[in-house]
């Protein structure tokens, strides 16, 4: 075998430019990742696969579709230019030992795959996603694993579903002759996340990273929704694409967040479904003066909104599709307008209100001498986290400056769209 030295500098065959937008700042990344696998692994030359295995997963930013998902709703998503990135081996064993760059060693003994309860951290995502593979006859097996990440943690940019897609996409490539598809490792991430963190996300974050690119997604069958690339480019147009992150914490927000899933699925069952999208919206408008007595006023808002914005994220990447991208931030802000006033995301904890600060000062700055030329709403899950901005170029640095005299240095982040999902190669 190759030693290391030859094998860190041999990225030849590697399509670091459909991954990064810096590929001499990717292989000196890649270099590190290498080191720090040995580091806290032992020499490569020492496994018996002799052959170690990168995968990368990419965050996401949700453009369209707000909280649309989980009720079998209509999204827009797009993979970034920041990635997890792990370098893994066979190790012989049962067992996967994941150190994660910040967080530490995590060992998971793969003949025990049951939820536990008084775990809620990353071991129960890969013990999730281990446990789906295993359900659906995919070979699983243990692994060594150097795991490093420039996606945000809370940023709002789906580091959980990166993290679940890597593992997936790792159990993929090293054991199952990397047959696992895309859309499967995405239902992995969101099966781990259901059952093994209790927590009622969607699809739309998973479906973003493992699948990549700009695409519109249709979730009305979940075990096969339906995904149409949008040829889109962003850096063609005189627009930036922001995301700001308002560094609130994110502690106890969980149930905050899941009940919007609960008080949706209420109105559906009022109706006798199970998700909204199996409503009638003719019917739920025939029907509001019974279901606020029986629901209560806030799910209904809830789900007020959920009818606008699945149309919305239709219409949406027709426009994008058309190259109509004025109409296109018209809707934009009529999705923020939703998500503030009837989904009600924004904010949680009345005395901490750190997003809506965050788009009230967003406003002030795009929209003075023109508000068509700018878009700016709640990104993801809200409460705590991201709002996204689409900036005109020539109002970036000014954006960038104000807004970072609130919320921090780098706090302001200008992406890039990857449009390539889940990927691994062997170095």
């Amino acid at each position: 075998m190759e030693d290391s030295f030859y094998i860190m500098n041999n990225f030849d065959n590697f399509n670091f430019e459909k991954l990064y937008t810096d590929t001499d700042a990717a292989i000196t990344r890649y270099k590190k990742a290498y080191k720090e696998f040995e580091k806290h692994f032992g020499k490569v030359e020492n496994y018996k696969a002799e052959k170690l295995a990168a995968v990368s997963a990419p965050g996401r930013t949700e453009i369209g579709g707000n909280h649309t998902d989980h009720q079998k709703g209509c999204v827009i998503a797009a993979s970034i230019n920041l990635d997890i990135l792990a370098l893994a081996i066979p190790n012989g064993t049962n067992s996967v030992n994941l150190y994660s760059d910040g967080f530490g060693m995590q060992k998971i003994d793969l003949s025990a795959l049951e939820p536990e309860t008084d775990k809620n951290d990353t071991s129960a995502l890969i013990r999730g996603v281990a446990s789906w593979m295993k359900e659906n006859d995919y070979k699983i097996e243990g692994f060594d694993a150097y795991l490093t990440s420039d996606v945000l943690v809370g940023s709002g940019l789906s580091s959980s579903a990166a993290f679940e897609v890597a593992v997936g996409g790792i159990f993929s490539f090293l054991f199952n002759n990397n047959k696992v598809s895309p859309m499967e490792l995405a239902i992995a991430g969101q099966w781990a996340e259901n059952n093994f963190m209790n927590k009622a996300s969607g699809l739309m974050d998973q479906t973003a990273s493992a699948v990549g690119g700009f695409v519109s997604i249709d979730f009305e069958n979940t075990k096969s929704p339906k995904i149409k690339p949008i040829s889109f480019d962003m850096s063609k147009t005189e627009y930036a694409l922001c995301v700001v992150d308002v560094n609130a914490s994110h502690a106890n927000l969980t149930e905050a967040y899941s009940q919007i899933t609960r008080e949706m699925k209420q109105v559906a069952q009022f109706f006798g479904k199970e998700v909204l999208r199996e409503v009638s919206e003719k019917e739920f408008f025939s029907k509001l003066k019974q279901l606020r007595l029986k629901v209560g006023d806030r799910p209904v808002l809830r789900a007020l909104h959920f009818f606008g914005e699945n149309q919305r994220a239709i219409d949406q990447a027709k426009l994008l599709q058309q190259n109509k991208l004025e109409e296109f931030l018209e809707l934009v802000r009529a999705s923020g307008n939703s998500s503030y006033k009837y989904l009600q995301n924004i904010y949680a904890d009345p005395n901490h209100q750190a997003v809506s600060m965050a788009l009230a000062i967003s406003e002030k700055i795009l929209y003075a001498n023109n508000r068509s030329r700018a878009a700016v709403r709640v990104h993801g899950g809200g409460f705590a986290g991201t709002i996204l901005a689409f900036v005109p170029n020539d109002l970036l640095e000014n954006y960038k400056k104000e807004i970072e005299k609130v919320f921090g240095k780098n706090s302001c982040h200008i992406l890039q769209i990857r449009n390539v999902g889940v990927w691994a190669q062997y170095l």
